[in-house]
C-alpha cells in the first residue's frame, strides 16, 4: 500500500470509528460496538474502502496493548486480590468447559477430525479481554466487584488460551504433547506475572528521578510507553500474551498497587507521578485503541459467507450454543447474587484476540 493511501485509511478509521463510538455512547450503548460496526461498514463486508493491511494490524495490536495498560493503571489491586479465587474458578471453568464441549460436538456430531475438533474447541477457550473491558469501561462499571472478577478471569483466560494454542500446535506438528514443555511454559508465565510488577515499580522510581533531573514534561509519556512496550516484549518472550506485560506495568503504577518490598515512591511522589502518567498517556491510548476495534470489523467479510447453507447454520448454531453455555456456567460457580452471576457469565462471552490467532 502506498503511504498516502495509508494516511487516508487511518484518517477514515479514526474519524468514523470515533463518530460511531460516540453515537452508540449517546444512546447508552457501549462505544466499542459502534467502532466494530464502523469497521464492518468500511471493510469488504459493505463499502470496501478500507483494507486491514499489515501496518493497520500492527497499530491495532499497539492499541490493545495500550488499552490493557490503561486497565491495569485504573484497576483496584485490593479488589483483584479479594476476588482472586473467584477469578481463577471463572477462568478455569470458562476456558475448559467450552473447549471440551466444542471438541466433542465437532468430533461426534459434525464428524470432523480430532485435530480439527481440538482446534475448534481451542478457539472457544479465551475471552476477549479487550472487548470485555472496553464495554465495561464504556458503561462505567469497570470497578464493580463482578467486573474485577471478570478482569482477573479474562487475563487468566488469555494465558490459558495461549498455553492451549501452544499444546495444540505441537500436537498438530508432532502428533504428541510434551508435558515437560507445558510445565516449563506455565512456570515462565507465572514467574513473569509475579516479578514484572515489582520490576516495573523499580523502573518507575528511576523514571521519576530522571524526570526531576531533566524537568521535561515530554519525558513521562515517552518513558512510560517505552516501559509498556518493553514489558510486552518480555511477556511474549516467556510465551504469554503481550497484553499481559502491558497490564502488569499498568497495575504496578496504579494508585492501589501495594507490595511492601516494592514501595520505592513516597505517597506524595506516587500521587504526582500517577497523575502525570494518566494525563500524559490518555491521549495516546484514546487515539490508538479504537483502531483495534475497527480492525475487528474490517477483518470480517460477510460476503464470503453462504447464509443459505444448512451446514453453515448447523455449525454456527451448535458452536454458538456451546460458547454461550460454556461461559455462562462459569458465573454460577461463585458466591454472589443472581444478577452478578449472570453479569459475569455474559461478560465472559466475547471472543477476539486469541481466537483470531487460532484461526
Amino acid at each position: 500500500m502506498d503511504l498516502h493511501y495509508l494516511f487516508l485509511s487511518l484518517a477514515i478509521i479514526l474519524f468514523v470509528g470515533r463518530v460511531f463510538g460516540d453515537i452508540f455512547n449517546k444512546f447508552g450503548l457501549p462505544g466499542v460496538l459502534g467502532e466494530i460496526l464502523a469497521g464492518v461498514i468500511l471493510g469488504s463486508s459493505v463499502l470496501g474502502i478500507v483494507s486491514p493491511n499489515e501496518i493497520i494490524k500492527v497499530l491495532a495490536e499497539i492499541g490493545i496493548i495500550l488499552l490493557l495498560f490503561k486497565v491495569g493503571l485504573e484497576a483496584d489491586f485490593h479488589q483483584l486480590k479479594r476476588v482472586g479465587v473467584y477469578a481463577f474458578i471463572v477462568a478455569f471453568v470458562g476456558a475448559f468447559t467450552p473447549m471440551l464441549l466444542g471438541t466433542l460436538i465437532s468430533y461426534y456430531i459434525l464428524n470432523l477430525s480430532m485435530a480439527t475438533s481440538l482446534f475448534i474447541g481451542g478457539t472457544l477457550t479465551a475471552t476477549s479481554i479487550g472487548i470485555t473491558v472496553k464495554v465495561l469501561d464504556d458503561l462505567g462499571r469497570l470497578n464493580e466487584r463482578f467486573a474485577q472478577i471478570v478482569l482477573g478471569a479474562a487475563v487468566l483466560d488469555d494465558i490459558i488460551g495461549v498455553i492451549v494454542l501452544a499444546v495444540l500446535y505441537e500436537y498438530a506438528k508432532k502428533g504428541n504433547i510434551d508435558i515437560n514443555g507445558v510445565v516449563v511454559l506455565v512456570i515462565y508465565i507465572s514467574t513473569f506475572f509475579i516479578l514484572a510488577p515489582i520490576v516495573a515499580k523499580i523502573l518507575a522510581k528511576l523514571i521519576n528521578i530522571f524526570y526531576e533531573k531533566l524537568e521535561s514534561e515530554e519525558f513521562i509519556p515517552v518513558a512510560i510507553m517505552s516501559m509498556v512496550f518493553f514489558f510486552a516484549f518480555l511477556s511474549h518472550e516467556v510465551g504469554s500474551p503481550e497484553i499481559l506485560g502491558a497490564f502488569t506495568v499498568g497495575l504496578a503504577l496504579s494508585r492501589r498497587f501495594i507490595i511492601p518490598f516494592a514501595l520505592f515512591l513516597k505517597v506524595e511522589e506516587k500521587e504526582k507521578m500517577i497523575i502525570k502518567i494518566e494525563h500524559s498517556t490518555l491521549p495516546i491510548v484514546s487515539i490508538l485503541t479504537p483502531i483495534f476495534f475497527v480492525s475487528i470489523g474490517l477483518s470480517l467479510n460477510l460476503k464470503v459467507i453462504d447464509f443459505t447453507s444448512i451446514d453453515f447454520w448447523k455449525i454456527s448454531t451448535l458452536l454458538l450454543i456451546v460458547a454461550f453455555v460454556g461461559k455462562l456456567i462459569s458465573g454460577f460457580l461463585i458466591k454472589g447474587s443472581l444478577d452478578e452471576k449472570i453479569l459475569i457469565g455474559f461478560s465472559m462471552l466475547p471472543r477476539g484476540e486469541v481466537g483470531l490467532i487460532f484461526a
